[in-house]
């Protein structure tokens, strides 16, 4: 709590950081959504169902969430967001900053911006962004011009 522009001395660290997480603390309304509810559409890694994402900025959610079903993941990164791979079922592999990583059932893979990522094989992942989708965030790895 911030007292004549100072955290208030008198209020324990911890109290004060709760204290601070609570006043920031947004509560939207909940959502339950199904496959199938959503149009499927085709994304740069494959085809994807937006389970939360820009069609829900109402709801103000703290992440995205698609599942997808990855063909062929060219290499891109994002600036903002970081992405938590699920794999829900399949098998294939991740090239996470050119080093290639086994998935299956079960994997998690996490990505933070910057990392240049792409994915090969059938893999079926829920993929989470945080934070909440900014659909300009997708960069193709490029190789930098001569000039840069």
């Amino acid at each position: 709590m911030m007292v004549g522009g100072a955290l208030n001395p008198a209020k324990p660290t911890a109290i004060r950081w709760i204290s601070i997480m609570s006043d920031l603390h947004m509560r939207g309304p909940s959502l339950v959504r199904h496959e199938g509810e959503v149009p499927r559409e085709k994304s740069a890694c494959g085809h994807r169902d937006r389970l939360i994402s820009v069609q829900d900025a109402d709801l103000h959610p703290a992440a995205w969430a698609h599942a997808v079903d990855i063909d062929g993941a060219e290499p891109h990164y994002h600036k903002i967001s970081t992405e938590l791979y699920y794999v829900v079922e399949g098998e294939g592999t991740v090239t996470l900053d050119g080093q290639v990583h086994s998935v299956r059932k079960g994997s998690l893979v996490h990505i933070p911006p910057g990392v240049v990522h792409s994915a090969a094989g059938r893999v079926r992942v829920l993929v989470v962004g945080i934070p909440d989708i900014a659909e300009g965030d997708y960069y193709p790895a490029e190789q930098p011009s001569a000039s840069s």
